[in-house]
């Protein structure tokens, strides 16, 4: 197919510094046009004045406690900000339910930069894009030498796994739960407790968690390498991987004790990649 040929130059027409200058053409205004714009000003504002009683009136209220925090902040921890934007070398990767009675740094007496955090309903650790692109930022590039999976007492997810009900979409993220208390019906079966039997199915799934980070292949291959190296920074291979509970009845904070070195053994014929 032939190619179109560009449009001809007209060489009367002259170019460059010769060429004139062109105002651009503007309809001259009318009476109809003044009108109608005043009009649209006033449906602006109008709308603009609604919009912000509905709701400025809260988002007023952040912008404020930002602007407090920012002074206060620039008053009692000169050079925080500019700590903050050097960038970011965080200590953990925490890995906790997105319920609003959690928060991380707080809970954990941690500053904001020590914590490279993720939160999903139930504080899973699935095989979604999503938290795969955290975990393998995580390893691999800010290099946290700690993971922690953290769960709590009375979690919405873990109520709702135990219920014989269809949730719609989230029912396929929920599953995940049911697939934890179905590997350990054995167990829970024996709690006769039905609080208790809650708090247990928190635990262990925040374990099966754990274990889902072991047999990532991102997470098995930092530990292979960083075992195997003698400069290595830590004492062990990384990251480690820890399970915590959080009871917000109490605000207490508890380690879980579980032998990894069995955990991980009884499965390693099955998971190991490297």
């Amino acid at each position: 197919m032939s190619q179109p040929q560009p449009a001809a130059i007209d060489k009367r027409r002259p170019s460059g510094k010769d060429a004139p200058t062109y105002a651009p053409f503007v309809a001259p205004a009318t009476d109809e046009d003044a009108m109608g714009e005043e009009n649209l000003d006033r449906e602006l504002k109008q709308g603009e004045k609604s919009e912000d009683q509905e709701w400025d009136p809260e988002l007023n209220r952040i912008l404020k406690n930002n602007k407090e925090w920012v002074d206060h902040t620039n008053k009692h921890h000169p050079g925080f900000f500019k700590m903050m934007a050097a960038g970011q070398q965080p200590h953990y990767l925490y890995i906790g339910c997105s319920d609003a009675r959690v928060n991380p740094g707080q809970l954990m007496g941690l500053k904001q930069d020590e914590i490279f955090v993720h939160r999903n309903v139930g504080n899973l650790c699935p095989n979604d894009l999503n938290f795969l692109s955290v975990l393998e930022y995580a390893v691999n590039f800010l290099h946290v030498p700690h993971i922690i999976v953290c769960g709590h007492y009375d979690c919405g997810a873990v109520r709702n796994s135990v219920k014989k009900q269809d949730i719609g979409l989230l029912e396929n993220w929920i599953r995940n739960i049911r697939d934890v208390q179905r590997l350990h019906a054995g167990e829970l079966n024996e709690i006769t407790c039905t609080e208790v039997k809650h708090r247990r199915l928190v635990e262990l799934n925040v374990i099966e968690q754990c274990i889902n980070i072991f047999k990532t292949s991102a997470v098995q291959r930092h530990r292979v390498t960083t075992a195997g190296d003698p400069n290595r920074k830590y004492p062990f291979s990384t990251p480690r991987i820890h399970a915590l509970v959080f009871d917000p009845a109490d605000g207490i904070l508890k380690k879980l004790d579980i032998n990894w070195e069995e955990e991980v053994s009884r499965y390693q014929h099955i998971y190991d990649l490297c």
